[in-house]
């Protein structure tokens, strides 16, 4: 048994390796769509569709625990698998919650009514589906109030990071905070609303500002699994085995996901 982590690419390797360093005894398996990345200029039914292939693949690789590193698929599908097909003995998690539990600085599980948070001012950027999709304002809603929430779909980067051109990659990131600061000039913290953006997040931190708080995901939820599975420990497999999937090009994708974690990655076929 292990825990999946399924994201459209490659931009869930840095869950995985955040995942890796908290919890380094935890067998992994991973599967990139990169067939089909980016997932945010896709509609709803298209994700949807997609998501549930690659999280099936990851159930008959043994996950009974699988995290959907992707915030444009725990957007636009989880809600929907978790009502309609996710199996009885299954779980699939996003990684919207928590990071807007770190956010409100609330715990796991916190079901208590929405209140006043400390930060009144958030800048999102994510990709123009999850944007679309407002799910991030909706898990916001369910925790706090008096929040105002500017979101920024910033079309192009996932594509620019997936081809390795950081430099396309750093100039759209800048434009997009720019125009994101046109609206709202003085935001208390920025959401890194995609698992792609921390590769970039460096970008992101220069063109806001260190007046701006910024969360990004991967440590994140990192600890909020690292919790989760304290308290599901019967999801918890053994050794230490690491499988990367792909319905791309295994070698193509290797040698750009070795780039982006700096040791080697060998992708299997899906």
């Amino acid at each position: 048994m292990a825990v999946g982590i399924f994201d459209s690419g490659l931009g869930g390797l840095t869950v995985l390796r955040a995942i890796e360093r908290r919890l380094p005894d935890l067998p992994l398996v991973y599967y990139g769509d990169n067939a089909h990345a980016p997932y945010g200029v896709r509609d709803a039914d298209d994700i949807y569709q997609l998501t549930c292939k690659g999280v099936a693949r990851l159930f008959d690789e043994g996950c009974d625990l699988v995290i959907l590193a992707c915030n444009t698929a725990s957007a636009a599908a989880l809600r929907r698998m978790q009502e309609e097909w996710v199996p009885a003995d299954k779980r699939v998690l996003g990684v919207f919650v928590p990071l807007i539990e770190a956010l409100t600085e609330r715990k796991w599980g916190d079901r208590s009514p929405p209140r006043e948070v400390a930060v009144k001012h958030v800048a999102l950027f994510a990709t123009p589906a999850t944007v679309a999709s407002r799910a991030f304002q909706r898990e916001l809603a369910f925790r706090a109030i008096g929040v105002d929430v500017e979101a920024q779909p910033c079309g192009g980067v996932v594509d620019a990071i997936e081809m390795g051109d950081m430099i396309l990659a750093e100039a759209l990131v800048r434009s997009h905070v720019e125009s994101l600061l046109r609206r709202m000039p003085n935001p208390d913290a920025a959401v890194l609303g995609c698992t792609h953006y921390p590769i970039v997040e460096d970008v992101f931190r220069d063109a806001l500002g260190p007046d701006v708080r910024v969360f990004s995901q991967p440590t994140i939820v990192a600890e909020s699994l690292a919790d989760y599975l304290h308290r599901h420990p019967g999801l918890i497999g053994t050794g230490r085995e690491r499988r990367f999937l792909t319905t791309g090009e295994p070698r193509a994708v290797s040698n750009k996901a070795t780039l982006f974690m700096r040791r080697p990655v060998p992708f299997e076929q899906a």
